[in-house]
């Protein structure tokens, strides 16, 4: 194993300073209070990974909306087209006829968590069941934590737990990385002004 030629994928400027080289498996987790920038991250995220995979970002708390759209527009995501589905809402059983089909997305955006309603078995078959996917979860927060049981299993099982505050992500990544990524900078410089960080 020492011997073996084991690389991630080749990340590049602030996302590799962030996340390191990572591998499309597993699952990572996403999370911070309301307002943050954690949804807007997570569609900026899905638009850098469509480089490495087709992504599926199913929009529960929003659904397909006029916020949805606009977020998306903000992003120019007509960029990613035909490497990208939009999933309105789908349900875990629904998901899961989805993603057994040939040809299913590699990344699956679940925005949020505590829509999904996903118990800790459901999310162990997801991941059991499709090993040569990536879940990426976008879980509400309890103070500094993810909220509730359920978030607090998946942030433990995580390759990359991703905390959002004030228009930056701080992530932690068993792949490298590690520095803060900034979201949206007029956001954050309003939101962290005179703050000691």
């Amino acid at each position: 194993m020492i011997n073996m030629s084991i690389e991630g994928l080749p990340f590049e400027d602030s996302w590799e300073a962030s996340l390191g080289h990572p591998f499309l498996t597993g699952s990572w987790i996403i999370w911070g209070a309301p307002g943050n920038g954690k949804s807007r991250f997570a569609i900026q995220l899905s638009k850098y990974l469509t480089q490495f995979g087709r992504v599926a970002y199913n929009s529960l708390e929003e659904g397909i909306g006029l916020s949805l759209q606009r977020a998306f527009k903000a992003e120019n995501m007509q960029e990613v087209d035909g490497r990208m589905i939009i999933l309105d809402k789908l349900r875990y059983n629904d998901l899961m006829a989805l993603l057994e089909k040939r040809r299913s997305p590699d990344i699956i955006i679940i925005d949020s968590l505590q829509y999904m309603g996903l118990n800790y078995s459901q999310y162990t078959k997801l991941i059991e069941k499709f090993k040569n996917k990536l879940f990426i979860l976008v879980s509400h927060s309890d103070g500094k934590r993810p909220e509730g049981r359920i978030a607090k299993q998946i942030h433990f099982d995580s390759f990359i737990k991703i905390w959002v505050e004030g228009y930056k992500a701080f992530p932690m990544s068993r792949y490298g990385g590690g520095a803060p990524y900034m979201i949206w900078e007029e956001g954050a410089e309003k939101y962290w002004k005179g703050k000691n960080v």
